[in-house]
Parts: structure tokens; sequence; C-alpha cells
């Protein structure tokens, strides 16, 4: 069973509505995956402030209500994923920021990644292109 680090912008696919969604059809894979016990996640405590930031604008577009938003973040919590503290990766995120000139928010879940000897999976493809050949990122799209 492998464990991969996700970032919020995968997990917010299994609540956003599919319509104008990109990579839905794979983000769903994964967590069957997951509820299969195919594979495992980890999360570092940054992701839990980035998923309800994706709700939070998606309710502000009109893209999904309120109830909705709040379901979505008690059906995620109620999963348990396992929550690594940022302040332990924090060193680690620094120099992966700075040596690939990423942010520190997006270097938090790689240090995780490389830490817990497992992947990051994102949905953001730039994010996958500028690291894949270095550090342990998949871009959801090439699952």
């Amino acid at each position: 069973m492998s464990l991969l680090v996700i970032d919020a912008s995968v997990a917010a696919k299994w609540f956003l509505p599919a319509r104008g969604e990109t990579l839905t059809h794979e983000a769903l894979e994964l967590l069957d995956r997951y509820a299969k016990g195919e594979v495992r996640f980890v999360v570092p405590d940054l992701f839990w402030a980035e998923f309800g930031n994706i709700l939070w604008k998606a309710t502000r577009l009109a893209r999904l209500t309120e109830a909705a938003a709040e379901s979505a973040i008690g059906a995620l919590r109620d999963r348990g994923l396992p929550t690594v503290s940022s302040k332990s990766l924090l060193a680690q995120a620094f120099a992966v920021a700075t040596a690939f000139d990423r942010t520190v928010y997006d270097s938090l879940y790689v240090a995780l990644a490389v830490e817990g000897k497992a992947q990051l999976v994102t949905a953001d493809e730039k994010l996958a292109n500028a690291l894949a050949a270095h550090l342990p990122v998949k871009w959801l799209g090439a699952l």
C-alpha cells in the first residue's frame, strides 16, 4: 500500500460540482483507491485551511451552496486523514521553496512527501511540471 500526500486541489475535486471542473474523474478514482485500502493519505495541517478556502471561494462564486460546503468540510474531517504539523516541515519546505522558486505553502506538501517517503499528488499541473523531475511530485492527470 502506497502512502500519498494529497493537496487541497485534489480533495476539493471530490466535492465541487463536476461541471466545469477538470480532473474530477481522476480525483474520484484516487478516493476510491483510498476507500478500498489500496493507498493511504497524509496531509500537512495547512491542507485544512486551503481546503476550506477553496470551498469558501466556490460559495462566493455560486458554484457550491454554503450548506454543501459545510457538509464537505464535515465529510472530509470525518475521514480522519493523518495530519502533520507544518512546524515540523518548515525548514525542509523553505529549502525546497528557495531551491525551486516555489511558495513555502506548496513546498510544505513536498517536504511532507520527502520526509514520509511518499509521493505528492496535486491537481496543480504547473507545480508538478516544475518539480516532478527532482522531487516526488505527481500531477493528478498523469495517474
